[in-house]
Protein backbone atom coordinates (compact mmCIF):
# COMPACT_ATOMS: atom_id res chain seq x y z
CA UNK A 1 0.00 0.00 0.00
CA UNK A 2 1.30 3.42 -0.91
CA UNK A 3 2.44 5.66 1.95
CA UNK A 4 -0.01 8.48 1.10
CA UNK A 5 -2.91 6.01 1.09
CA UNK A 6 -1.92 4.73 4.54
CA UNK A 7 -1.84 8.26 5.92
CA UNK A 8 -5.16 9.08 4.27
CA UNK A 9 -6.88 6.05 5.78
CA UNK A 10 -5.29 6.64 9.18
CA UNK A 11 -6.32 10.30 9.24
CA UNK A 12 -9.84 9.50 8.02
CA UNK A 13 -10.43 7.08 10.90
CA UNK A 14 -11.44 9.72 13.52
CA UNK A 15 -13.77 11.38 11.03
CA UNK A 16 -15.46 8.07 10.20
CA UNK A 17 -15.76 7.19 13.89
CA UNK A 18 -17.32 10.61 14.56
CA UNK A 19 -19.82 10.02 11.75
CA UNK A 20 -20.74 6.60 13.15
CA UNK A 21 -21.13 8.00 16.67
CA UNK A 22 -23.33 10.82 15.37
CA UNK A 23 -25.47 8.34 13.42
CA UNK A 24 -26.00 6.16 16.49
CA UNK A 25 -26.81 9.15 18.66
CA UNK A 26 -29.17 10.70 16.08
CA UNK A 27 -31.04 7.39 15.91
CA UNK A 28 -31.31 7.34 19.69
CA UNK A 29 -32.56 10.93 19.93
CA UNK A 30 -35.08 10.55 17.13
CA UNK A 31 -37.25 7.82 18.58
CA UNK A 32 -39.00 6.67 15.41
CA UNK A 33 -35.99 7.31 13.16
CA UNK A 34 -37.94 8.81 10.26
CA UNK A 35 -35.42 11.53 9.59
CA UNK A 36 -32.16 9.87 10.67
CA UNK A 37 -30.82 9.21 7.18
CA UNK A 38 -31.79 12.68 6.06
CA UNK A 39 -29.94 14.19 9.02
CA UNK A 40 -26.81 12.23 8.16
CA UNK A 41 -26.41 13.97 4.79
CA UNK A 42 -24.37 16.92 6.18
CA UNK A 43 -22.15 14.46 8.04
CA UNK A 44 -21.69 12.42 4.87
CA UNK A 45 -20.70 15.62 3.05
CA UNK A 46 -18.20 16.30 5.84
CA UNK A 47 -16.66 12.82 5.46
CA UNK A 48 -16.50 13.30 1.70
CA UNK A 49 -14.80 16.70 2.08
CA UNK A 50 -12.29 15.17 4.49
CA UNK A 51 -11.51 12.44 1.97
CA UNK A 52 -11.06 14.95 -0.85
CA UNK A 53 -8.84 17.15 1.33
CA UNK A 54 -6.61 14.26 2.33
CA UNK A 55 -6.50 12.86 -1.20
CA UNK A 56 -5.45 16.17 -2.71
CA UNK A 57 -2.89 16.66 0.06
CA UNK A 58 -1.47 13.12 -0.46
CA UNK A 59 -2.33 12.09 3.09
CA UNK A 60 -1.66 15.47 4.70
CA UNK A 61 -4.33 17.94 5.75
CA UNK A 62 -2.46 20.95 4.38
CA UNK A 63 -0.51 19.19 1.64
CA UNK A 64 -2.45 20.92 -1.14
CA UNK A 65 -2.59 24.35 0.46
CA UNK A 66 -4.81 25.96 3.05
CA UNK A 67 -8.01 26.39 1.01
CA UNK A 68 -9.52 22.95 1.49
CA UNK A 69 -8.63 22.52 5.18
CA UNK A 70 -10.00 25.95 6.08
CA UNK A 71 -13.07 25.34 3.93
CA UNK A 72 -13.52 21.98 5.66
CA UNK A 73 -13.38 23.61 9.08
CA UNK A 74 -15.74 26.30 7.84
CA UNK A 75 -18.19 23.59 6.77
CA UNK A 76 -17.82 21.44 9.89
CA UNK A 77 -18.43 24.10 12.51
CA UNK A 78 -21.91 25.22 11.40
CA UNK A 79 -23.07 21.95 9.82
CA UNK A 80 -21.98 19.52 12.50
CA UNK A 81 -22.26 22.00 15.36
CA UNK A 82 -25.81 23.08 14.59
CA UNK A 83 -26.97 19.54 13.98
CA UNK A 84 -25.45 18.26 17.23
CA UNK A 85 -26.78 21.23 19.18
CA UNK A 86 -30.37 20.80 17.98
CA UNK A 87 -30.28 17.07 18.63
CA UNK A 88 -29.00 17.79 22.14
CA UNK A 89 -31.66 20.46 22.68
CA UNK A 90 -34.35 18.02 21.56
CA UNK A 91 -33.03 15.19 23.74
CA UNK A 92 -33.09 17.24 26.96
CA UNK A 93 -35.93 19.61 25.94
CA UNK A 94 -33.62 22.56 26.47
CA UNK A 95 -35.50 25.48 28.04
CA UNK A 96 -38.74 23.64 27.20
CA UNK A 97 -38.15 24.47 23.56
CA UNK A 98 -40.14 21.49 22.28
CA UNK A 99 -42.75 20.94 24.98
CA UNK A 100 -45.45 23.19 23.51
CA UNK A 101 -44.91 22.22 19.87
CA UNK A 102 -47.60 20.14 18.23
CA UNK A 103 -45.08 18.11 16.20
CA UNK A 104 -41.72 18.66 17.93
CA UNK A 105 -39.84 16.06 15.88
CA UNK A 106 -40.43 17.96 12.66
CA UNK A 107 -37.42 20.10 13.44
CA UNK A 108 -35.43 17.19 12.01
CA UNK A 109 -37.34 17.31 8.75
CA UNK A 110 -35.68 20.49 7.50
CA UNK A 111 -32.56 20.50 9.68
CA UNK A 112 -30.29 18.92 7.02
CA UNK A 113 -31.14 21.69 4.57
CA UNK A 114 -30.33 24.41 7.08
CA UNK A 115 -27.11 22.78 8.24
CA UNK A 116 -25.94 22.04 4.69
CA UNK A 117 -26.54 25.63 3.58
CA UNK A 118 -24.86 26.99 6.71
CA UNK A 119 -21.96 24.61 6.12
CA UNK A 120 -21.73 25.70 2.50
CA UNK A 121 -21.49 29.33 3.55
CA UNK A 122 -18.83 28.40 6.11
CA UNK A 123 -16.95 26.45 3.45
CA UNK A 124 -16.99 29.44 1.12
CA UNK A 125 -15.68 31.72 3.86
CA UNK A 126 -12.93 29.24 4.75
CA UNK A 127 -12.02 28.82 1.07
CA UNK A 128 -11.71 32.59 0.62
CA UNK A 129 -9.62 32.96 3.77
CA UNK A 130 -7.42 30.05 2.67
CA UNK A 131 -6.88 31.62 -0.72
CA UNK A 132 -5.60 34.80 0.90
CA UNK A 133 -3.27 33.06 3.40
Amino acid sequence: MEEATKFTLWRMLPVILLAIAAAVWFNEVQNDGRYVLRNLVPIAILVLLCGVTLHRGRGEWTGAGKRLPLGLIGFAIPALGLSLYLHYAYSVNLNEMFSDAEFPDRVFRYLPYYTSVAGGIGFAIGWIVGRNV
